[in-house]
């Protein structure tokens, strides 16, 4: 084992037990200051549970980074830094509202912010994404993978409903990224990766499959942003399909946004508190959240994750991610929608049966 290698899993052991050490302690602070989350109509959970475990996989995070940003000649250090400062800005924002709460616009003009840090650290062109693309057209462009950003730290913030749920999602995909950037020869990313893999991987035993403490707004909203800048970091490896990254996110975005459309076209206030997620109905349905993680993982695992190997694999045409993320794009909104269906009809199922016992 060559010393970086053996350097970088020094990283990857460091980064888990610092986030489980963390999360350790982060169950004791929310038992003090009693951040606690009772169940209630809109909640998935049948017991109090503490909340703000997810400050061990930011503690992780931001601790990666400066370490790296120590190992680096200080003209090197203002990327890291930005991309540092966003991350903290959105988990202080989520740690605050995990407190008590805050108000909606302080929560996205913070998320705005931290998405433009984002954008300036990596100096983001819209020419990464289509070649060729200039004026006008490339300021739309930005403004939607702004956009983008903003919505992934939210989308992940969603999603984390179910106990483990949002933890192997951000696993999957930080470790699929991975290993795309191994396969194209950029080691650092990979190695970037597998840590916050781990990072996660330290934070699961509290949270599945029994929920010792959840993982808050201060660790869901930092993962949407860390997958965001995942996301957005890969188009810079040539070697790896634009789409890889809207791909190996699918899952939860598909849920998401079809939730969030599917509320906006009924006119219900789409921003208030509800249980109408796919993995919140397929909870109420009667399914175990062992069980609604491993049918989210199950998409992961038996098609996302072929689907970009097949990608991946070799140089394929100009455009060819495209076709097949918009075919699972489509496929995964169908699926919602039977899911959805069928999860409603058991649960009335269920109510007429104990109506009538």
């Amino acid at each position: 084992m060559s010393l970086d290698s053996a350097r970088w899993f020094a990283v990857l052991i460091g980064s888990f037990l610092l986030s489980a050490g963390m999360t350790w302690l982060g169950i004791r602070y929310a038992h003090r200051r009693n951040l606690i989350d009772h169940p209630g109509q809109r909640r998935s959970h049948s017991e109090p549970t503490p909340r703000g475990g997810g400050i061990g996989i930011v503690v992780a995070a931001l601790a990666m980074l400066g370490a790296e940003m120590a190992l680096l000649p200080r003209e090197a250090l203002a990327d890291l830094l930005l991309c540092a400062c966003a991350v903290a800005l959105v988990a202080a924002v989520g740690w605050i509202d995990d407190h008590g709460g805050l108000a909606a616009r302080w929560r996205l003009l913070a998320h705005f912010a931290a998405a433009g840090l984002v954008l300036l650290a990596l100096s983001f062109q819209p020419a990464s994404i289509v070649p060729g693309i200039h004026g006008p057209l490339a300021l739309v462009v930005l403004g939607a993978v702004w956009f983008g950003l903003v919505w992934s730290v939210n989308l992940h913030n969603f999603m984390d409903g179910t106990n483990g749920i949002l933890a192997f999602q951000a696993m999957f995909v930080f470790a699929v990224l991975g290993a795309l950037c191994a396969h194209a020869g950029a080691e650092a990313d990979a190695w970037h990766l597998g840590a916050l893999a781990a990072a996660v991987a330290g934070f699961v035993p509290f949270n599945f499959p029994r929920a010792r403490v959840f993982m808050g707004d201060v660790g869901s909203g930092a993962l949407g942003l860390l997958i965001g800048i995942a996301v957005l970091r890969l188009l810079a490896v040539s070697e790896i399909d634009p789409a890889s990254g809207l791909i190996a996110a699918s899952a939860f975005v598909i849920d998401a946004s079809c939730n969030l459309a599917s509320r906006m076209v009924r006119g219900r206030r789409w921003y208030s508190a509800h249980r109408e997620h796919l993995y919140q109905w397929l909870v109420r349905a009667g399914l175990s959240h062992a069980a609604v993680v491993a049918t989210y993982m199950g998409w992961n695992l038996l098609i996302v994750a072929p689907v970009l190997w097949w990608l991946n694999r070799s140089a394929a045409p100009a455009g060819t991610g495209v076709v097949w993320a918009v075919l699972l794009y489509g496929t995964g909104v169908a699926l919602w929608i039977f899911g959805k269906r069928w999860c409603q009809q058991k649960v009335k199922s269920r109510r007429r049966h104990h109506a009538t016992a």
